[in-house]
């Protein structure tokens, strides 16, 4: 059977400030194919009406009009098992990082695979907060100018959208079947990731480990550590487990 990739690709924009840049971000999207276009926190509330974001978007006011409105970016890449955050900031803890040429190829063999794969932007002004990479797979930046990396958002979606076009193009230059997909693994999605977290935290108080009142930097670097493990799903059960066995000593 023939599958259309480009179901399993959300674009995500976070907390966007200026209405023309949701209607471009509209606009090139469906001209490479693509039209799963998710907003969270837009400071501008009904955007999808406003005269900037409907000129910009041009002919591709259906995308616009269909994009989903979220109140957090968990609602937003809830059940993805790959969430790419685009940014060129370099982090101290956070997910592992990926140049857009290994992220291209993670990407095909997720959607290869049938699984759902979310790309985050950030604000226009200061990009992607720690918070929001805390709930990406892996952050992921662009081959730019490493003097001046600064991509106007719609112009880092598109350049993205762009690449993701030929690679799903080259990939089914060998038509997909049920066969080809049904061998992949089952990673955990990072809210999961995010509430196993939480749980060890609470069992890491529990037996004295992790002081609450001077946390340091203990669970960021618990954070990081299974970020770059990419869990499964029943790893997630396995650690649950030893964090309800912690909270028993308590």
């Amino acid at each position: 059977m023939n599958i259309d990739q480009s179901q399993f690709l959300r674009w995500v924009l976070v907390e966007t400030s200026h209405p023309g840049n949701v209607g471009s971000a509209a606009r090139a999207l469906k001209t490479m194919g693509f039209h799963d276009l998710r907003l969270v926190n837009p400071k501008t509330l009904d955007i999808s009406t406003q005269a900037e974001a409907i000129a910009l978007a041009s002919g591709a006011v259906d995308v616009l009009e269909t994009a989903t409105v979220s109140g957090s970016l968990e609602d937003a890449v809830q059940n993805c098992s790959l969430v790419l955050g685009l940014t060129s900031r370099d982090r101290e803890f956070g997910p592992p990082a990926l140049d857009w040429e290994s992220a291209r190829a993670l990407i095909s063999e997720t959607v290869a695979n049938q699984g759902q794969v979310a790309m985050v932007f950030g604000t226009e002004r200061t990009g992607l907060e720690n918070e929001h990479l805390a709930l990406c797979t892996h952050r992921v930046w662009l081959n730019a100018n490493p003097d001046y990396p600064s991509l106007n958002l719609a112009q880092a979606l598109m350049v993205c959208a762009y690449a993701l076009r030929e690679t799903f193009e080259n990939r089914t230059q060998t038509t997909l079947t049920s066969a080809d997909i049904n061998d992949g693994v089952d990673f955990a999605d990072p809210i999961a990731v995010a509430a196993m977290l939480e749980h060890w935290r609470e069992g890491l108080e529990a037996i004295g480990y992790l002081d609450p009142a001077h946390p340091k930097k203990l669970m960021p670097r618990f954070q990081a550590l299974f970020a770059r493990s990419r869990l499964r799903k029943e790893e997630i059960d396995l650690l649950r487990g030893i964090a309800k066995q912690m909270l028993l000593r308590k």
